[in-house]
């Protein structure tokens, strides 16, 4: 489609609105401003909340586990559309008592309510807590909601408040919170008034919620509770508007909501008027108003807005850690101011001189250098720091060439073979070095090179391209059995890479290759439930495994507070969640990159994390998968390489816009989408709309396929970088390799869409396919595991 792509943007900006009135329509009422200077509830309810009812006591802790119960009856039902479960929940939540029978008449109502149909849901929530404590206060919601559809306001309100009473130290409080104080709550304080009269009942409220003056007000205490939670933190956002003067709310953003755009969408502003007015400002025991930790977060707030001078300079004022030093330094390069990097390395450097930080600091002032007095700072890496000395002696010897010193040079390269041959940076030179003698003719010097890597570095990166091709190339040498035990070792070794699928159709396998991958029908097994969030309380956890996601949402992020330093198992939650309210890009980003976690316990958690079939599955996700079915099946075309493409495309996000102005899934151009419609005859549609996308896009791919008789090889690359690139590389190569003609393409970009888009259809097949997934299961230990789960 000759469409270039920016990087995939955080979040868009119809998914904020949308976010934004979602968590509107979950909290019960608009959202508006609670807190006056500081305090979150006072004013004209003062007087109105002493006169709260008082029902049974919460009960804080119960036995239930969601870890017991979460592949039940009901739970299988929690994906299908409300309308095609109903009977079947209706059967079981007249049935005996049980936790499926909570649960159904839970979703009934919740059903319900989401249909505007409060009074028919009523009779389900009737009780419900006693039966079903780990969801109390959102049974008390619910119940408050339908109370508010069918105009029963004095009986709306006493849930709110209950459930502000009875679970004021828990997140869902927050909901109540809400209800009752925002400034387009349809509470007024007569009908607050007129609620009760019983002096007994106002003296106990009123002591509660007017504590003497030296206890902490509601809103403090809110904020040490659940200072994270996405509603108090928009409501902190809207009281700033009104009264800027806040430092406390400006923290408060700063600290927490800077990865919560859905909340703040641009929380930049605030930072610069929190540094700007406050940053030199000193409390009343003469200490700094932003304390370091405050600067930390500060500055991660300017860096995910690429504000990197600004980040600079927080992280100067940040702990003094080795990483801040090294931030320091990192983003004012990043800011291109050069100068200032250089001398910022220098300073961590000497602050740190054995930091974990340091080798690579080093390495980035050498590359600051003119290359004449770049070579000492690279020899002290070499010198000190052995696991690094791989990469400072690459970058040495290409800048030694580039002065002239090639003897020099070739002593470096030899030194970084013989003495750190399991280094990346050794493989990155024997990988270059095997491809430039393929590229000269020379297969069986190639092949000798690119040996070593396989063994040397078999679980490196390069490996899986370099374990393909010492296949390839043995073959067209004779060597057949070390040809299928390269090939078998890339995926046994990297089974989710797309040199696993290029290995599996050089054995053999009915995996579908370049000319044949179209026809493919595979018959997949998708999971009946959710994978249990291995994070979170067991409210969370039932929230999410019943699909009730704008709930789970909310309080994971009003119980995800550790936002800097997420342990592996809080990571892995954040991305399943983000997954679950649709946040495909962000959810599939969090969860890809905990394969850069550094630590010897985190690389741990890590790899067994990646042994499960829920890791793999949650990287790629099967969104949209009865509309791609029905269309790809209309169009004949695999619909897992049509979802393989939409990952790439899009991550599964149906607004989404590339700089060249691609819409939509399928990315599709406006000009395309509008010929697209008229062979289709479809007259109105959105490239917005997904299933418009699909249907439009499926239709063109089916024509690029069909312009290059079904090599899906030629329609993917075509799909990317349009047919005009694509007839002029044609002509140069005429694609008799198709191995050959991949790594030959001369665009990066779409050399790699291509790697990428065959790469994601292999991982589809190999997780969703029984068959396929029991091939590669004999052939890995790591995967055999997690298949047999």
């Amino acid at each position: 489609m000759n469409k270039r792509r920016e990087i995939f943007a955080p979040h868009s900006r119809s998914r904020r609105r949308q976010r934004r009135r979602q968590i509107a329509l979950v909290a019960g009422v608009g959202l508006a401003g609670l807190i006056w200077g500081g305090t979150l509830i006072g004013g004209k309810y003062t007087r109105g909340l002493g006169q709260l009812t008082i029902r049974l006591p919460f009960v804080q802790h119960n036995s239930f586990n969601p870890e017991k119960q979460s592949d039940t009856a009901v739970l299988r039902l929690a994906s299908l559309p409300a309308n095609q479960r109903k009977a079947k929940l209706e059967a079981i939540a007249q049935g005996k008592n049980s936790i499926d029978k909570s649960r159904a008449r839970y979703l009934l109502a919740a059903d319900l309510i989401a249909q505007d149909k409060g009074k028919e849901a009523l009779p389900w929530l009737e009780g419900l807590e006693l039966d079903y404590p780990v969801l109390g206060g959102y049974i008390a919601v619910k119940r408050a909601q339908a109370y508010e559809q069918i105009g029963e306001k004095t009986k709306a309100l006493t849930e709110w408040q209950n459930l502000l009473q009875r679970y004021a130290d828990q997140p869902v409080a927050a909901y109540a919170l809400h209800a009752l104080f925002s400034k387009e709550s349809q509470y007024q304080e007569e009908e607050i008034n007129s609620l009760s009269a019983n002096p007994s009942w106002q003296e106990k409220i009123q002591q509660m919620y007017e504590p003497p003056v030296d206890d902490p007000k509601y809103w403090e205490k809110a904020v040490a509770n659940y200072p994270s939670h996405p509603l108090i933190l928009e409501l902190a956002g809207e009281r700033l508007q009104e009264n800027p003067d806040q430092p406390e709310l400006m923290l408060l953003l700063a600290r927490y909501a800077f990865d919560t755009p859905e909340v703040t969408p641009d929380v930049t502003p605030i930072l610069d008027q929190l540094v700007g007015n406050y940053g030199r400002v000193v409390d009343s025991d003469n200490q700094p108003l932003i304390k370091p930790e405050d600067w930390q977060m500060i500055a991660v707030g300017y860096w995910r807005d690429r504000k990197y001078g600004q980040a600079s300079a927080a992280y100067a004022k940040a702990p003094e850690t080795s990483n801040n030093a090294y931030l320091v330094a990192r983003a004012l390069k990043f800011a291109q101011q050069y100068a200032d990097a250089k001398r910022a390395y220098k300073q961590m450097v000497s602050d740190f001189p054995d930091a974990e930080e340091t080798p690579a600091a080093l390495v980035e002032l050498a590359q600051l250098q003119p290359d004449i007095e770049a070579v000492p700072y690279l020899d002290e890496v070499v010198e000190r720091f052995p696991e690094r000395a791989g990469e400072a002696l690459l970058v040495k010897a290409e800048t030694l060439e580039r002065l002239g010193s090639y003897q020099a040079a070739e002593e470096a390269r030899k030194q970084l073979i013989d003495e750190y041959g399991e280094s990346d940076a050794a493989a990155a030179y024997r990988w270059q070095v095997a491809r430039s003698h393929a590229e000269s003719g020379n297969v069986e010097a190639a092949w000798e090179w690119a040996k070593p890597i396989t063994t040397e570095n078999p679980h490196r990166f390069l490996a899986r391209q370099a374990g393909f091709w010492v296949g390839k190339w043995a073959r067209e040498l004779g060597h057949r059995q070390d040809a299928q035990a390269a090939f078998e070792q890339v995926i046994t070794n990297h089974p989710q890479s797309y040199y696993a699928w290029r290995s599996a159709v050089q054995l053999g396998w009915d995996v579908g290759d370049f000319k044949t991958v179209r026809q493919l029908d595979p018959k997949l097994v998708l999971p009946k439930t959710r994978p249990l969030l291995p994070m979170g309380s067991a409210a969370l956890k039932e929230l999410y495994l019943l699909g009730q996601d704008e709930d789970a949402w909310i309080l994971w992020k009003a119980e995800f507070q550790n936002r800097l330093e997420p342990t592996v198992a809080e990571q892995f939650t954040d991305g399943l969640v983000q997954l679950a309210i649709g946040d495909y890009l962000s959810g599939i980003s969090t969860i890809a990159s905990l394969e850069n976690r550094e630590t010897p316990k985190e690389q741990a958690q890590y790899q067994d994390l990646r042994e499960k079939f829920t890791y793999w599955q949650a990287l790629y996700p099967f969104p949209f998968s009865d509309k791609i079915a029905t269309y790809s099946q209309k169009r004949e075309l695999n619909p897992l390489l049509v979802t393989a493409l939409i990952r790439q495309e899009s991550r599964f996000e149906p607004d989404i816009r590339s700089g060249a102005g691609a819409v939509g899934l399928m990315q599709m151009m406006p000009s395309t989408g509008e010929w697209a419609a008229e062979n289709i005859d479809m007259e109105n549609y959105s490239l917005e709309n997904p299933d418009d996308n699909i249907k439009l896009g499926t239709w063109f791919l089916r024509e690029v396929h069909q312009s290059y008789n079904d090599n899906s090889l030629l329609a993917i690359a075509s799909y990317n970088a349009g047919q005009g690139n694509l007839s002029k590389w044609l002509q140069q190569d005429s694609a008799g390799d198709p191995d050959e003609f991949v790594e030959s393409i001369p665009f990066d970009e779409t050399r790699d869409y291509v790697k990428q888009v065959f790469g994601n259809y292999w991982n589809y097949l190999r997780l969703y396919d029984p068959k396929v997934a029991q091939q590669v299961a004999q052939h890995s230990q790591s995967q055999s595991t997690a298949m047999r789960r």
